[in-house]
C-alpha cells in the first residue's frame, strides 16, 4: 500500500470507457442524410452517463462529426478537423480519426483527447477496438481535477473493460514553470491495474524530492478504489527524540476481513532496539472493539523486556433482551504496561490524560421492564494500574479500586406531575497496588440516593420544589477504625426558581434579542457528623458557575454538606435575532449561608455568611476577536482568588492566535500563548524545485510558562511550509513529565498533494495543543496542459 493515490483515483478512468450522452434525433454513421436537407448538426451535452452494456452496447450507434467526414457505409469512416466521435459510451476528440466498421476499431491520431468528469487524458495516438475497448495510447498525459494533479505515461495498453498496462508512467501534484521540474513526482517502470480484482502493481516506483529520490520500492500493490488491501504504509520517521534516539516504523495493513483488520509497526528505536506494534480491530453485529499489543523484546538502555497491552470492547448480549431494552450492554477497557517508567518512554501508548494511572475497567447493565417504570440493573469491575515514579512528592495517591460494584437505577412513574428518581449501590473498596495510601482505610458501603420533585412553570420561568434523602451504610475493615460500623441518613429540601426576560434589542444596525434571567436556589440540609467516616469517592466540587447550583459542595456519596443557604445568581445574554447565535454572556452568581458550614473535606469550618462572588463572561462579538474571562473574588480580603482569562484573535483561515492566563493564588499562576500564523510569502507564481521559493510559511506553536516557578513547563514550537502541492512540517515538542524532567521530541512530516504523507505525524499534537489550529488545505495546482519534468 505505497501512497500511489494517483493509480487509484485514475484506474477507474484509464480501464473504462468515457461515456457520453447522445443528443435526443442526432443521425447515426453512417447512414447518409437526406439529400434535400441541411445536415443535422451534432449537438455536444456535458452531461455523461455510465457506459451501456451487453447488447444495449452493441445497439448504440456511431456518432461521428469533423470539419471534414468521408463515410463508406458499413465499410469505414474518415474524419478530419475537430473530430468528436462517439459509441457504446466511449467519446474521443482528435485532429483526425478513422473508423473501420467491421473490426469497431478507432484509430485517432493528433491532438488525441478523451475526457469525463474528474480526470483528462490526452496523446498523440489512440487505436481503439472501441465495443472490447482493446488497444492502446501513445504518449499520454493525464489531468485529475479534484486532486489538481496529472502525469504522463510513455504508453497505456487497454487489455479490456477492467485491465489495463502502463509503460514508464510518471505522477505528480505540482504545476510546471517556464520548463522546470516539478518539485516532487512519482516515477514508475510499469504498473498494472486490474478493476476486478480491484488491485494495481506497480514496479520499480521511486519518490522523488526537489531532485533527490526519497522512497523507493522494487514492486508493491495498491487498492484501485476506497476498498482496504493488505499491503505497507508510508514509513513514519522521527529524527530526534530525548528518551529514544531517531525511530523509524514501517506500518503494515492486514485486510483480514470486512469486519476485521490489523495493522503491523515494525519500529528501530536507535536507543533501545526493535520493537513491534500492532493493533487488531473487529466490528461483529452485536460486538466490536480493539486490542493493541507494543513490544519491546529487550530495551538496551534498561537491559530489560517491555510491552504495553490495551483492550477496548463494547457489546451487547441479545440472549437477555426479553427482560427489557435490547439486552445486556458490556464494556471492556484495560491498559497494562510493563513498568513505572513506561509513560515517560512511550508516551504515545498509554492514555494522555492519566498517563500514570491506567484503567482496568468492566462493566455490564441490563435495562428490565417493571410496573413501575425503568429500572437498570448494572454491576462494575474497577481497578487501577499507578505508575510511580521519583519519591516525596512525586508519589500520587490513586483512586480506590471498586470490586465489585452492584447498583440499580429507576425513574418510577408517578402521577399529577411528580418526578422521582432512586439509585442504590453496594461497594467493595480497596486500595490499588502501588498507591501512596497505605493508611487509607478499606472496605464495603451501601447507598441510596433518592428524590422526589414537582417542577413548575413555562417557557419564561419555573419553580421546582425537591426533597432527597442520602442514606448509606459503612463496614470498615480495618479493626482500628474509630467506626467499623456506621449508618447515616441524610434528608435534604430544595427550591429553585428562575425566570427568563427578553426585549429586542438593535445594535449597530444589527437586531438582537436581550435576556436577563434571574436564579434562585435554596437548600436547607441537617448536619450530621461524618467526620470518622472514609473519604471513598468524595471530594470537593470545583467552585464555578456550574458547581455553585448544586445541592451538595461535595462529588460522590461520603459527605453531604450541612446547609441552611441561598444561591442567588443571574445571566445576561445578546442573542442574534436572526440566526440565534450568542454574541455576549455576562453572569454573575454567589452564595449566602444562613448558617455555619461544618461539615468540610479538609481544614476549618466555613463561616463565611457571603461566599466567594463568581464572574463570567464571554463574546465573539468584537470580530476578528473572542474574549473569554472567568473571576473568583473574595469581597472579605478585597482580591481575586482565581481568574481565568482567555483572548483570540483570528482574522482569518490559518491565522490565530490565542492567549490565556490561570490564577489560583497561593498554588499556580500560568500564562499561555499558541499561534497559527504565515511569517512568510514567497511568489505568487508556483516555482518549482529549481526556482525556488514560492510558498507560505507558518509558525505554530504553543507555550505553557509558570509564573511561580519561572519556567516553561510544556512547550511546542514548529514550522509549516506550503507550497500549493506539498506541505513540509517541523515541530519541537518538549512536555514535562516530572519537576525536574521533560520529553523532548522533533517531528518532520512531509504531506504530498495527492499523494500521501511520509514521517512523523505531529498533526494530533498540533490540534490537541493549539486553539484555533487548522490543518492546511492542499491548493489544486494549475491545469496539466503541458507536462515535462
Amino acid at each position: 500500500m505505497l501512497p500511489l493515490a494517483w493509480a487509484a483515483a485514475l484506474a477507474p478512468w484509464l480501464v473504462q470507457p468515457v461515456a457520453a450522452q447522445t443528443a435526443p434525433g442526432a443521425p447515426s454513421v453512417p447512414a447518409p442524410a437526406p439529400v434535400a436537407d441541411a445536415p443535422p448538426a451534432l449537438k455536444s451535452s456535458p452531461r455523461l452517463t455510465d457506459p451501456p452494456e451487453g447488447e444495449a452496447a452493441q445497439q448504440r450507434p456511431v456518432l461521428l462529426q469533423a470539419d471534414k467526414l468521408t463515410v463508406r457505409p458499413d465499410i469505414d469512416a474518415v474524419a478530419e478537423g475537430a473530430v468528436e466521435f462517439r459509441r457504446a459510451g466511449t467519446a474521443i476528440r482528435a485532429d483526425r480519426l478513422s473508423y473501420d466498421s467491421a473490426s469497431d476499431t478507432a484509430t485517432a491520431r493528433g491532438r488525441v483527447e478523451i475526457q469525463r468528469p474528474g480526470v483528462r487524458y490526452r496523446g498523440s495516438e489512440l487505436q481503439l477496438q472501441v465495443q472490447r475497448f482493446e488497444g492502446f495510447f501513445q504518449q499520454p498525459e493525464f489531468e485529475l481535477f479534484e486532486l489538481g494533479s496529472g502525469g504522463k505515461a510513455e504508453r497505456i495498453d487497454f487489455l479490456d473493460s477492467a485491465r489495463s498496462r502502463l509503460q514508464k508512467a510518471v505522477y505528480t501534484s505540482c504545476p510546471r514553470d517556464d520548463g522546470q521540474g516539478p518539485d516532487w513526482l512519482l516515477r514508475t517502470d510499469r504498473v498494472r491495474l486490474d478493476l476486478a480484482a480491484n488491485e494495481g502493481v506497480a514496479e520499480g516506483a521511486v519518490l522523488e524530492f526537489l531532485g533527490l529520490p526519497l522512497l523507493a520500492l522494487p514492486k508493491v500493490s495498491f487498492p484501485l478504489s476506497d476498498a482496504r488491501k493488505s499491503g505497507w504504509l508510508p514509513p513514519t520517521i522521527v529524527p530526534l527524540d530525548s528518551r529514544n534516539g531517531t525511530t523509524v516504523s514501517v506500518p503494515y495493513y492486514w485486510n483480514i476481513a470486512p469486519n476485521r483488520d490489523a495493522t503491523l509497526t515494525p519500529t528501530v528505536l536507535t536507543r533501545r532496539g526493535l520493537a513491534l506494534g500492532s493493533e487488531f480491530r473487529y466490528l461483529e453485529p452485536a460486538h466490536s472493539g480493539q486490542l493493541k499489543l507494543h513490544l519491546l523484546p529487550y530495551d538496551r538502555d534498561t537491559g530489560t523486556s517491555r510491552h504495553a497491552l490495551q483492550l477496548d470492547q463494547q457489546g451487547q448480549v441479545p440472549v437477555l433482551a426479553g427482560l427489557g431494552g435490547s439486552g445486556l450492554r458490556y464494556s471492556l477497557k484495560a491498559y497494562q504496561v510493563s513498568d513505572d517508567a513506561y509513560w515517560k518512554d512511550f508516551s504515545q501508548t498509554v492514555p494522555t490524560t492519566s498517563p500514570r494511572l491506567l484503567p482496568r475497567d468492566a462493566r455490564a447493565e441490563q435495562d428490565l421492564a417493571t410496573p413501575w417504570g425503568a429500572v437498570t440493573a448494572y454491576a462494575r469491575v474497577q481497578h487501577w494500574q499507578v505508575l510511580q515514579t521519583g519519591s516525596g512528592d512525586d508519589l500520587i495517591v490513586a483512586p480506590y479500586r471498586r470490586s465489585p460494584q452492584l447498583g440499580l437505577r429507576a425513574a418510577p412513574l408517578l402521577p399529577l406531575g411528580l418526578r422521582a428518581a432512586l439509585e442504590t449501590e453496594l461497594n467493595h473498596f480497596d486500595r490499588p497496588d502501588g498507591s501512596a495510601s497505605a493508611t487509607l482505610p478499606t472496605g464495603w458501603r451501601w447507598h441510596a440516593l433518592g428524590s422526589l420533585s414537582r417542577p413548575f412553570g413555562n417557557a419564561g420561568w419555573w419553580l421546582t420544589p425537591k426533597l432527597s434523602l442520602n442514606a448509606a451504610s459503612y463496614r470498615i475493615d480495618q479493626a482500628d477504625a474509630a467506626l467499623r460500623r456506621h449508618t447515616r441518613v441524610i434528608p435534604t429540601t430544595s427550591l429553585d426558581a428562575g425566570m427568563v426576560f427578553e426585549r429586542d434589542s438593535r445594535w449597530f444596525g444589527r437586531a438582537l434579542r436581550q435576556t436577563l434571567e434571574p436564579r434562585l436556589l435554596y437548600v436547607r440540609t441537617p448536619y450530621r457528623d461524618q467526620s470518622q467516616l472514609p473519604l471513598f469517592d468524595t471530594a470537593e466540587r470545583d467552585f464555578n458557575t456550574v458547581s455553585i447550583y448544586a445541592e451538595n459542595a461535595f462529588s460522590g456519596i461520603d459527605r453531604v454538606q450541612d446547609a441552611h443557604q441561598v444561591t442567588a445568581g443571574v445571566t445576561s445574554r445578546m442573542v442574534d435575532a436572526a440566526t440565534g447565535g450568542e454574541l455576549l454572556r455576562l453572569g454573575m452568581a454567589q452564595r449566602i449561608r444562613l448558617r455555619e458550614q461544618r461539615v468540610v473535606v479538609s481544614g476549618e469550618p466555613q463561616s463565611q455568611r457571603f461566599s466567594d462572588v463568581l464572574f463570567d463572561a464571554s463574546t465573539p462579538v468584537f470580530n476578528p476577536w473572542r474574549l473569554d474571562a472567568a473571576l473568583q473574588y473574595n469581597p472579605d480580603s478585597s482580591r481575586v482568588v482565581r481568574s481565568i482569562l482567555g483572548a483570540r484573535y483570528t482574522p482569518a483561515p490559518f491565522h490565530t492566535v490565542s492567549m490565556g492566563y490561570r490564577l489560583a493564588r497561593g498554588l499556580s499562576e500560568q500564562a499561555e500563548l499558541g499561534w497559527q500564523w504565515p511569517i512568510y510569502r514567497g511568489t505568487s507564481r508556483p516555482v518549482g524545485a529549481s526556482g525556488g521559493c514560492g510558498g507560505t510559511v507558518y509558525g505554530v506553536g504553543r507555550l505553557n510558562y509558570s509564573m511561580k516557578d519561572s519556567r516553561l513547563t510544556d512547550s511546542i514550537v514548529g514550522v509549516e511550509y506550503d507550497s500549493a502541492c506539498w506541505i513540509g512540517r517541523l515541530v519541537f515538542t518538549r512536555l514535562s513529565t516530572g519537576r525536574a524532567e521533560a520529553h523532548t521530541q522533533i517531528s518532520v512530516q512531509l504531506e504530498l498533494s495527492g499523494l500521501s504523507r511520509i514521517g512523523a505525524n505531529p498533526l494530533q499534537v498540533l490540534k490537541d495543543n493549539i486553539p484555533g489550529y487548522r490543518l492546511l488545505r492542499d491548493t489544486p495546482g494549475q491545469p496539466f496542459s503541458r507536462f515535462d519534468p
